[in-house]
């Protein structure tokens, strides 16, 4: 009678170390500018109460980074296919311009729905642009950022329109819930509707398919031109969102200044999370902690009293010091 065969041991899997993890970086990035802040600005951690609402550094951080939270989940899509979108400033004006100018004569719901459904016209005209037409697409979105800046300032004239009613117009940039800016809530919702459909459908996949290797992917049956048309299409209404947003929080549409480089602290957002520009790997979450890595910054920076002409280079220094400890070239050091 033959032994029966015994059975193999497992051999258990080594844990990652945490800081392999895709996130460790981007945090311990965050967690030093917290740091440095805490140190340099007294009073950097300080919360209080007042009228039911919470305030504090904290807390204006989260709500100063909400329009950049948004422009950064769109930009993170577009990325991961290979693409750039140059035009999110722009979609924010004209967005926030709609708005403006609508709201007082034809209530808040129309303005709303028409600065949503002007974002989403932009967000057309870039993914028929690069998807449907083969334009590159930082030669395309580039078009809108020219065109779209020209014609928010067209809407107004080249003035800055102010809104004084009505009240509910301010809630969304400038509201409390539950003690907490509405900005935060709005941003928590989008986030969490985003991180759903990339991770319990295929479109995650589809995305990263075709970031990686765009032919391969069309000859597996996946219908590239229309994961590229949807992606811009989402990353244009983030923007109008984030539009409606500044609009709200100042009162006012500033079609000359409102989203002005917008995009390419977006684009940094997504880098310094752990996105690569050459597609297919991305991070929503990553995405989120490179936009408070960089409103963090920039707050820091004015807490203390840096002036105005320093400023650009501390904060181009700290991103390129960033960005460096995430490079491959960092990664193969320190394996």
């Amino acid at each position: 009678m033959k032994d029966a065969a015994l059975p193999m041991p497992t051999q258990r899997v080594p844990a990652t170390p945490l800081w392999r993890h895709p996130l460790a970086r981007p945090l311990a990035a965050l967690a030093l500018l917290l740091a440095v802040a805490a140190v340099f600005v007294p009073g950097f951690f300080h919360l209080e109460i007042k009228d039911s609402h919470l305030y504090g550094s904290l807390v204006d951080i989260l709500n100063r980074a909400a329009p950049l939270m948004l422009a950064a989940l769109g930009m993170t899509l577009v990325i991961a296919t290979r693409g750039i979108d140059v035009s999110v400033g722009a979609v924010v004006a004209i967005a926030g311009t709609v708005a403006c100018v609508l709201v007082g004569s034809h209530g808040l719901a129309i303005a709303f729905a028409a600065a949503l459904g002007a974002a989403l016209l932009c967000g057309l005209w870039n993914g028929l642009l690069v998807s449907v037409l083969g334009l590159q697409p930082i030669i395309a979105t580039l078009i809108l950022m020219v065109a779209g800046r020209g014609l928010a300032q067209l809407l107004t004239d080249g003035q800055i329109i102010t809104v004084y009613e009505p009240a509910s117009f301010f809630w969304l940039g400038a509201g409390h819930l539950l003690g907490l800016p509405v900005s935060i809530f709005v941003v928590a919702l989008v986030a969490g509707l985003t991180a759903l459909l990339m991770s319990r459908t295929a479109l995650g996949l589809f995305i990263q398919t075709v970031g990686i290797n765009p032919v391969a992917a069309r000859l597996a049956g996946v219908r590239t031109a229309a994961i590229v048309f949807f992606v811009y299409v989402y990353c244009s209404l983030g923007a109008g969102l984030a539009g409606l947003m500044i609009s709200s929080n100042i009162k006012s549409a500033d079609a000359n200044n409102a989203g002005l480089l917008l995009e390419l602290d977006a684009i940094l957002a997504v880098t310094l999370g752990g996105g690569q520009l050459s597609g297919g790997k991305f991070s929503l979450a990553g995405s989120l902690i490179g936009a408070l890595i960089i409103q963090t910054l920039t707050s820091t920076i004015y807490a203390m009293g840096v002036p105005p002409q320093v400023t650009m280079v501390v904060k181009a220094v700290v991103v390129f010091a960033v960005c460096i400890s995430q490079s491959s070239f960092w990664s193969r050091k320190s394996a």
